[in-house]
């Protein structure tokens, strides 16, 4: 009995098919799965901004609301309205800590300093201007 050899022709035509088709799928398979993770962050994507949307819409409710801003007013601005008495109740604390902090000294006017660095030149014991030029012995 002659032995049949293992790789016959049909077999290595049936190997070659399958080979491409393999091949010919893997790019739109490859893009199949590319979209849908692309598909999966742009719903990601549109549900924060829904959600974002959302808050604004809310937050655009309740500036609209007359109590609202009334309430901020009296909070932020302490605003007062027409026939209130409102008062600002200031804690002992507080006072205390304000007076304890030394002012810094007011910085002198302009033309103070200005008169002080012409009285200095004329001494001659100012400094002189970074100008990058060195100073000559005989000046």
């Amino acid at each position: 009995m002659a032995k049949r050899p293992q790789l016959t022709g049909r077999a290595a035509i049936l190997a070659i098919v399958v080979c491409a088709i393999a091949m010919s799928l893997a790019y739109p398979v490859r893009e199949t799965i590319s979209m849908r993770r692309d598909i999966a962050a742009l719903e990601a994507e549109k549900a924060r901004v829904e959600a974002e949307k959302q808050a604004l819409i809310a937050r655009d409710r309740q500036i609209r609301d007359p109590n609202w801003i009334k309430k901020t007013l009296k909070e932020r601005l302490h605003y007062c309205g027409v026939g209130e008495k409102c008062f600002v109740v200031m804690e002992p604390e507080q006072g205390k800590q304000q007076t304890a902090v030394k002012q810094p000294a007011a910085a002198p006017p302009w033309y103070q300093t200005l008169w002080e660095s012409v009285e200095a030149a004329d001494r001659g014991n100012g400094r002189r201007a970074a100008t990058g030029e060195k100073e000559s012995v005989g000046e």
